[in-house]
């Protein structure tokens, strides 16, 4: 299942615009002139589900350390996930056949809703998945009062 929402328009979406997505780079290129910085890393993957508790957002991030990751709060109310993953150094007396994994830095903003609570907001790192846990405010249902109908 693949839900995507890119859209201007969505709320909860703030993604980095990255104008060479998807732009078909030359694969006899060296790692030397291969500039890698604004690459699909840029845009890394991102689920987001709400839970009656929290909202839960995971980013697929491998190869990067949680030390070169970070997550804020903006503005209140919007998530910053940022970080960058180095690209690997090149020998002198080496040939890449092929440069595939991306490098550089990436970077994506969520804005959150209104029931979340940003300053208790969490975040954890396992085998190259970033969790982040924002807890929701809890919504208490109004007290519902009978009436009685006369007749």
């Amino acid at each position: 299942m693949s839900i995507i929402r890119s859209n201007i328009f969505d709320p909860f979406s703030l993604n980095v615009w990255d104008p060479f997505q998807g732009f078909p780079f030359n694969n006899n290129r060296s790692l030397a002139t291969f500039d890698n910085e604004t690459s699909a890393f840029a845009n890394a993957r991102i689920d987001w589900k709400e839970t009656p508790e929290a909202h839960i957002i995971k980013a697929d991030i491998p190869g990067v350390k949680k030390e070169e990751v970070k997550v804020e709060v903006e503005e209140g109310n919007v998530l910053k996930i940022s970080g960058e993953r180095n690209k690997e150094k090149e020998e002198k007396n080496d040939t890449w056949h092929r440069v595939e994994r991306s490098s550089g830095k990436f970077m994506r903003t969520f804005r959150l809703p209104e029931n979340a609570k940003v300053d208790q907001v969490k975040a954890a790192m396992e085998n190259g998945v970033l969790t982040v846990t924002v807890p929701k405010v809890e919504v208490k249902k109004p007290d519902a009062k009978a009436i009685e109908i006369s007749g």
